[in-house]
């Protein structure tokens, strides 16, 4: 009798915790099921110039393959995703390494090589816009001290795709660093010893330890930041609004154009639709990297 009695005691329990929870739940489920169902349903609709609704079907999705614009953005976004993340990683294991050896550091030189990421996308647009511009900005200053010709940044076709992957990379190669810190402080030391008494180099050390068994979470700090830079909206918003021209204009720009200033709402999701399945598809295809890689 005692054991059903606390099996009756834990069931009554767990469906008090399912009461209790059940409305956070169900809030939480609607307000993100809800957005996703209407833009899906919006994906299949066409608006007219006086905003008449009416059902298009595939419409907007057959669209997609004719539309020159939604290759070009297709082609900006993934640019700009391969460049930035090869940058923040190299340069975020490089930041992590350094921090993880350098244990005298002071405090507040360690919080300043995080800090970029802690500030919102719109400052830090505007504070490169200001270093960036031709013929006011620090940046060309710089080049001309160093005897180098000037160069236009963000106002150039060529240069307009590298100029924003740095300016990401600068805010976001902290916050790589610090999933990777973590990932280096969890390494057995025990590995590290063996090395040292086989007269392992620092360099065969990196190569042949500390590289492999970071490489899970090297994929982890991959797909947070994917999910990001296949987004990639704030900081082009600010400093190009995808020019010059269409130079930087990433699929969700384009979405943004097509929606709000051209009041396409049937197009505009479909393409938001369209850019959410790519990213589902890089984050599946990192996780398996991450079941692979890990140890």
């Amino acid at each position: 009798m005692s054991d059903t009695a606390a099996t009756i005691a834990q069931d009554r329990q767990k469906l008090e915790m399912a009461a209790l929870s059940a409305p956070a739940v169900i809030f939480t489920v609607a307000m993100i099921a809800f957005p996703v169902v209407y833009t899906i349903w919006l994906g299949f609709q066409t608006f007219s110039s006086t905003g008449k609704q009416s059902f298009a079907g595939l419409g907007n999705y057959s669209r997609l393959t004719s539309d020159v614009e939604f290759w070009h953005g297709l082609w900006v976004t993934i640019a700009l995703f391969v460049l930035s993340l090869v940058l923040q990683l190299v340069f975020g294991v490089w930041l992590a390494l350094v921090l993880f050896h350098a244990k005298r550091l002071p405090g507040v030189v360690r919080s300043l090589f995080i800090s970029p990421f802690m500030m919102p996308p719109v400052v830090a647009g505007m504070m490169w816009l200001v270093i960036l511009d031709p013929s006011l900005g620090a940046a060309n200053y710089i080049l001309q001290a160093l005897g180098l010709p000037p160069s236009d940044w963000l106002a150039s076709p060529t240069w307009v795709i590298p100029t924003v992957a740095l300016i990401d990379s600068w805010q976001w190669t902290p916050y790589v660093a610090l999933i990777v810190l973590g990932g280096l402080q969890s390494l057995p030391p025990s590995v590290y010893e063996a090395a040292q008494i086989d007269g392992a180099t620092p360099f065969k050390t990196f190569q042949r330890i500390t590289l492999p068994l970071l490489l899970p979470t090297i994929v982890t700090a991959s797909i947070l930041r994917s999910v990001d830079l296949l987004r990639f909206f704030d900081i082009i918003y600010i400093t190009t609004q995808g020019g010059p021209g269409n130079a930087s204009n990433t699929l969700n720009i384009y979405g943004f154009r097509v929606g709000f200033e051209f009041f396409n709402i049937g197009y505009a999701s479909a393409l938001m639709l369209t850019l959410t399945a790519i990213v589902f598809g890089a984050v599946l295809a990192f996780n398996r990297l991450r079941g692979a890689v890990a140890w």
